[in-house]
Parts: structure tokens; C-alpha cells; sequence
């Protein structure tokens, strides 16, 4: 369990950096909404992404934004519901983005960003 929050914690930490050198602001991580969890919340001029990041250690296995079903993203929408209800602001606009990381920890990782993955 320890090697694979590690993993995912720096598959996060590969992920918000990404965000960060294209002009993405990391306003949350790991933001809790009971038991839901939304990865990483960042915001560039108007637009506030509720990003859900997913890695493999490596390409042999199937591609890591698969993992991201039907349950994952309804539990998604409901934690972002409770962000907007306590941090959201007039004229924001609101979306979900994923992010897959691929590659070791210690080596460079690959990652792909796709905006706007999905709507509710």
C-alpha cells in the first residue's frame, strides 16, 4: 500500500508541475469531500479544472485514463459541487480534466493532458 500512495503521490507531483509550467495556479491537492477526493484543483485566468490524475510505472499495461469510469467521475462531479459551494466564484468556469503520467519515479515520465475529459 506505502509503494503505491507513493506512486500516486508522485504521479500528483509530476502532474501539478506540468499544470504549473503551462500558467496553471494549483489552488488544492488531494481536496476532500468526505469520502470523495478530487487530486489536484487549479485555475488559469477563468477556467477552474478539477483534474483527476491516474500513472503506470510503466506502457505494458492498459493506458492509465481508462481507470477513470463511470462511479470515479460521479463522485468526481459530487466532490467539485461541494468546492464550488464553499470556493467557487462568480463567472468562473468549471471543468474536469485528466492527466496520465507514465514512467518510473526516477526516471522522466510521459504525460498527457486532456482538457475538458468529460461532462456531467
Amino acid at each position: 500500500m506505502a509503494r503505491t500512495h507513493n506512486a500516486g503521490r508522485s504521479f500528483e507531483h509530476h502532474a501539478a508541475l506540468s499544470l504549473q509550467s503551462r500558467g496553471w495556479q494549483i489552488l488544492q491537492r488531494n481536496y476532500r469531500a468526505g469520502p470523495r477526493e478530487i487530486d489536484l484543483i487549479a485555475r488559469r485566468g477563468e477556467v477552474v479544472a478539477f483534474v483527476e490524475v491516474k500513472g503506470r510505472t510503466t506502457s505494458t499495461h492498459h493506458h492509465p485514463l481508462e481507470a477513470i469510469g463511470p462511479a470515479k467521475r460521479r463522485d468526481l462531479a459530487r466532490a467539485a459541487r461541494c468546492w464550488i459551494g464553499s470556493f467557487g466564484r462568480r463567472g468562473e468556469v468549471y471543468r474536469f480534466d485528466a492527466i496520465a503520467v507514465i514512467g518510473p519515479a526516477d526516471a522522466p515520465v510521459v504525460i498527457e493532458h486532456v482538457e475538458d475529459a468529460w461532462r456531467i
